[in-house]
């Protein structure tokens, strides 16, 4: 389980050092095997660990292609998905035309959302969280009943 936010550089080559908090987590569920693609509704990354990811790639797949908009996913999600492998320092390189696609420059967060890693940039994270923190305050939503159980 993935959870929280970790503030992180990417190196001039545009390696990712993974947490060690995460490598443990990461190598023991995928002997460190990751494939990275892109949000389809937002400017970031996903991270997933190979057995995660492969589960996700066969629902895809099985949405077949006469749909406008599972073909749509399928070559957003599967057309971007890189495999990766942690190497010995425990770290990532992330692909240019991904990095290029999150505006991924020097800072970024990574953030933990259960059996996945979001890869933000930094400053477009901090944004968009306060955005969220924002409507969250403004807004008087109604919530499902199963959110309404959750006590937080």
């Amino acid at each position: 389980m993935f959870r929280g936010v970790n503030t992180l550089s990417l190196d001039a080559k545009g390696r990712m050092a993974m947490p060690s908090r995460y490598r443990d987590g990461v190598l023991e569920q995928s002997d460190g095997q990751l494939v990275i693609t892109v949000d389809r509704s937002d400017p970031c990354l996903l991270l997933y660990p190979l057995p995660e990811w492969e589960e996700i790639e066969r629902k895809l797949v099985r949405l077949g292609n006469l749909n406008a908009t599972a073909r749509r996913l399928q070559r957003l999600l599967i057309g971007h998905a890189t495999e990766l492998e942690l190497d010995s320092h425990g770290r990532i390189l992330i692909p240019p035309p991904l990095r290029e696609f999150a505006k991924l420059d020097r800072r970024i967060a990574l953030t933990g959302q259960g059996n996945k890693f979001e890869i933000w940039d930094e400053q477009t994270w901090n944004e968009q969280r306060d955005r969220w923190i924002s409507q969250e305050n403004e807004e008087e939503s109604e919530l499902s009943a199963e959110l309404e159980t959750l006590s937080l």
